[in-house]
């Protein structure tokens, strides 16, 4: 048997994820563009909203139950594809090259401070939400009948 990394159809299924999330973080990027007092705000509120998010997932799959193969498509689907697309560990480098090539190191020390610091409080918060959803069996039809 295939260890699943070698699935094509779990490979598929990430590469969709990582399409469409890279997808919507370019809309994000579009309606968001430039700079919001000097502060990359499309980067940091895709960042934010995919550490929520997949604190959310993980935990609601995890406090759901064993992972099946129905768990497994929405693990790797949308945590590893749509949240690993939509956020942007690349887009927060650049940033801080830009900020620091034109001189705005308090604004770089402010930026990786709130982008780390609300980073975790998002994933923190996500988790909390997702063990409520995850122990409740509804956060979608997905996650029912699996143990």
């Amino acid at each position: 048997m295939k260890p699943p990394h070698r699935k094509v159809g779990l490979i598929l299924v990430v590469v969709l994820g990582g399409f469409l999330g890279a997808a919507c973080r370019g809309l994000v990027s579009t309606g968001l563009q430039g700079e919001v007092g000097g502060w990359p705000l499309a980067t940091l509120l895709v960042n934010l909203a995919g550490a929520f998010g997949l604190g959310v997932l993980l935990e609601a799959l995890a406090a759901a139950g064993s992972e099946g193969p129905k768990r497994r498509l929405l693990r790797l689907g949308l945590g590893t594809g749509f949240f690993g697309g939509f956020t942007t560990y690349s887009g927060f480098a650049l940033d801080l090259v830009q900020l620091a090539a034109s001189g705005r190191v308090p604004v770089l020390v402010g930026y990786v401070l709130v982008t780390l610091g609300l980073g975790l409080l998002a994933a923190h918060l996500g988790a909390a939400t997702g063990a409520r959803w995850g122990r409740r069996r509804h956060p979608g039809d997905l996650l029912r009948g699996e143990r």
